[in-house]
């Protein structure tokens, strides 16, 4: 088994020996580029969206590797209200409780799905999540000290919108929308509302139900951590190069009509990729040139999807399941923002 792993590693290092001789031939172009004051910049961005992220990432993987001990199934569907209403409304509230980044949602609400959590309950938690809780709250009453409807609309239009697509999910979603899960899972009706995941197999959560000691907890949590952090880096890179090399004048000057100034402040966000907890002091620097209802759409459409979070989702989701959910998340965010504005 070992032997096969490293060869398996052998067939990737060796065309990387290829590129050695070329990668000394451009060594000082190379050396040059990579001192440059954009590069510079955008290696600055890179590490501190990482640095930004990671902390709640990895908060996420410890949650989600105490959940493979302590949440089992039975816990899981007595704590599930039997009212798909009811248990909607809890989801949106969750947050408040656990006050946990996106980038440390997914993990968790993966591991919760795994131990059968209805589909749209983990949604709901996913996109209520990184909005409505206290950290998010006060960060945005921060950054907005002489606005504070910004933070009541803010919690409100994402409550509605995690709780509108949560109902979309119970009422359209059939299938169990994992990409991987760790068995063979159908979703059978146990009683009004709760859809209880039914494995065929023994899955790895039995295999492990035995071995609960500190070894097999870290051991889950670096899998896990490096399972996720991988598609985080490259979201992060790939957003650093945005922020570096496009000019923000360009892209405020297509930000200028009614519709228009939605979909530039949605798109913004989405490449931005910011935190949760940080995003509204960026927003509060577009106060004066946007409306109330773009700055909701920048606010409330980051923390439920950007492009590391896309990646994440997936990583977890089904491709099919992650584009519909993110075509619902535009659709519901636009109209809920474009309607508070117009009641403003």
């Amino acid at each position: 088994m070992k032997m096969a792993a490293n060869l398996k590693l052998l067939s990737f290092l060796i065309p990387c020996a290829f590129l050695v001789p070329v990668l000394i031939t451009m060594a000082p172009n190379l050396k040059e580029a990579w001192n440059s004051e954009a590069l510079q910049n955008m290696k600055t961005v890179f590490i501190s969206i990482f640095l930004e992220a990671a902390p709640f990432l990895l908060i996420g993987v410890l949650l989600s590797s105490l959940m493979q001990w302590f949440v089992s199934e039975e816990m899981i569907r007595k704590l599930t209200p039997k009212n798909p209403v009811g248990g909607v409304l809890v989801a949106g509230l969750l947050g408040i409780i656990f006050p946990i980044c996106e980038c440390g949602m997914i993990p968790v609400v993966r591991r919760l799905m795994h131990k059968g959590m209805p589909s749209y309950i983990a949604v709901t938690f996913i996109l209520s999540g990184p909005v409505v809780n206290p950290i998010v709250f006060t960060a945005t009453l921060l950054a907005f000290p002489s606005h504070p409807e910004i933070t009541i609309a803010r919690m409100g239009l994402a409550f509605a919108v995690a709780a509108a697509i949560g109902g979309l999910v119970y009422m359209f979603v059939r299938q169990n929308p994992l990409r991987k899960p760790k068995a063979t899972v159908t979703e059978v009706k146990t009683h009004p509302g709760f859809k209880m995941a039914q494995p065929h197999s023994h899955s790895t959560d039995h295999d492990h139900a035995h071995d609960k000691n500190w070894r097999s907890f870290f051991i889950h949590a670096g899998d896990e951590f490096v399972d996720m952090s991988k598609y985080l880096v490259i979201g992060a890179l790939i957003t650093a190069c945005i922020q570096t090399f496009i000019n923000r004048s360009d892209l405020i000057s297509l930000g200028n009509g009614p519709v228009a100034s939605y979909a530039f402040m949605m798109g913004f966000a989405y490449v931005l990729s910011l935190c949760s907890t940080s995003d509204a002091f960026v927003a509060s620097a577009f106060s004066h040139t946007f409306a109330l209802g773009p700055l909701l759409s920048f606010l409330v459409l980051g923390p439920m999807l950007d492009f590391k979070s896309t990646l994440m989702l997936l990583s977890t989701f089904r491709t099919r399941f992650v584009i519909g959910l993110s075509l619902a998340i535009i659709a519901l965010v636009f109209a809920g923002s474009w309607l508070i504005n117009l009641l403003a």
